[in-house]
């Protein structure tokens, strides 16, 4: 099984500890392919950031479709353009955020989400209303830190993060937390240590869910709304991707 695993960002560091997060979860005979797109912002962290990065990660499902793909993971908590990706694609496609809100429902009734930015907080719950699970969250918290601290300041970062999840724990009324930033995907077994309550991170659970789907022979649906787009001209940059079939 190949699982392609799409950093939306550019920031290449980044990158490669969410793969090595990814291929550690993995089951025996998986393949982690981990990417990001050559262009593009190098944190996402506002609503502006996503659509610029959606069409690095439309691209980068484009260049999986030439490979042996099994499925594809969005590394983004913002899940920047999962729905046009499905459009690419037969394989499954998960979003980091979707998946561990899954995965949070599995093992508690109520949840709360520890983020980087108050800010990135409104998209999370953008993203719960969207996807079914705002009566399931409690509450979005964030440790107010740029997402490139988890790269440049590891250990001031995880010791914000960790206070906040301790924060949650005694003042939210919640079984679990879920890590909102795909940049904390090396980080779970020591937060959920120092905190000592299930931690969800959505890199790892959207593997183990790629893997059940490719398991069960579970694809994207092609008829209806995310059946393959049709043919049409592009134009500008864009023209490469003129009457391209599917």
């Amino acid at each position: 099984m190949q699982i392609h695993l799409i950093n939306p960002n550019t920031t290449v560091s980044m990158t490669e500890k969410i793969g090595e997060a990814a291929t550690r979860i993995a089951a025996p005979g998986t393949t982690i392919v981990a990417t990001n797109p050559r262009s593009g912002p190098v944190s996402i962290e506002s609503h502006f950031d996503e659509a610029i990065s959606a069409v690095g990660v439309a691209e980068e499902v484009l260049a999986g479709e030439r490979e042996n793909t099994d499925a594809y993971i969005i590394a983004c908590f913002g899940d920047p353009g999962l729905l046009a990706a499905r459009e690419l694609t037969h394989a499954p496609v998960i979003g980091i955020a979707e998946a561990a809100f899954h995965m949070a429902t599995l093992i508690s009734t109520r949840f709360s989400i520890v983020t980087t930015l108050g800010r990135t907080g409104i998209i999370a719950e953008h993203l719960l209303q969207s996807y079914g699970f705002s009566h399931h969250c409690r509450r979005i918290r964030a440790a107010e830190i740029p997402v490139l601290d988890l790269e440049e300041s590891k250990n001031q970062a995880l010791d914000r993060i960790i206070e906040e999840c301790l924060r949650a724990k005694a003042e939210d009324n919640i079984g679990a937390i879920v890590l909102g930033c795909g940049g904390m995907a090396d980080l779970r077994q020591q937060i959920q240590k120092a905190v000592g309550l299930p931690i969800v991170e959505g890199v790892t659970a959207a593997v183990k869910l790629a893997e059940s789907l490719v398991s069960l022979q579970l694809g994207t649906s092609k008829h209806g709304d995310l059946d393959y787009p049709r043919p049409k001209a592009f134009t500008g940059q864009f023209e490469h991707l003129s009457q391209r079939t599917y």
